[in-house]
């Protein structure tokens, strides 16, 4: 099944919270993920830059941090999700805030704009949409060894019942994990990901970038 882009939060089987992205894409699929001074984006693969002519929400900032929370959407949110939270914002009303004012994106495929964040030490993670046909952001609960998981299309509500085994332990395995790990594993078109996994001294990240095939 294609659903696009993937958000996910979660608790590792440790007990370490986390949040996971994952690129999905039949349209673009030459893209990577980097580390830059703000945290981790997405970009087009060295060659294929001239992506951006033809589509300018390909390429953003997918992974921050704010202190104590990570964040990780699909697109040019990030940016203000995370600076809000650094400012004293709750997370939801940062996430309610920044979807919004944004709205979905104004593609071929009105693709809506999705975010996860989750602070290092809380027992609920938190989970936003905003689609042409409303805005939803809600609190999930925490568990060892679970995360809940929705995406751009098909599974574009943040429900409970979303849900897949977690079996990282580290944020690299986390951005595999996000693509070809538990209810993962049989979603089409990986790309690319990027994951946030707390620790004692904060949150650590790590991309995962799917081997080119052509």
């Amino acid at each position: 099944m294609y659903v696009g882009r993937i958000v996910a939060v979660g608790r590792t089987p440790k007990g370490h919270n986390a949040v996971m992205y994952r690129v999905s894409s039949r349209s673009f699929p030459n893209r990577r993920t980097v580390e830059t001074p703000a945290g981790l984006a997405v970009v087009p693969r060295k060659g294929h830059e001239e992506d951006l002519s033809k589509n300018p929400y390909i390429a953003y900032n997918c992974l921050r941090l704010a202190g104590e929370v990570a964040v990780a959407t699909n697109g040019s949110q990030t940016d203000p999700i995370t600076e809000k939270i650094a400012s004293g914002m709750s997370i939801r009303d940062a996430m309610v805030q920044a979807l919004i004012a944004l709205d979905y994106e104004k593609d071929n495929y009105n693709t809506p704009r999705i975010a996860v964040a989750v602070a290092r030490d809380a027992d609920e993670g938190w989970g936003g949409i905003v689609r042409h046909d409303g805005l939803h952001v809600r609190a999930f609960p925490l568990e060892a060894g679970k995360c809940f998981y929705f995406a751009t299309y098909e599974v574009s509500d943040p429900r409970e019942e979303n849900t897949s085994a977690f079996e990282a332990v580290t944020a690299e395995d986390a951005a595999e994990w996000i693509v070809s790990g538990g209810a993962f594993a049989g979603l089409e078109k990986p790309v690319c990901a990027a994951a946030a996994v707390a620790g004692p001294d904060g949150f650590a990240t790590a991309g995962f970038t799917v081997e080119a095939t052509g």
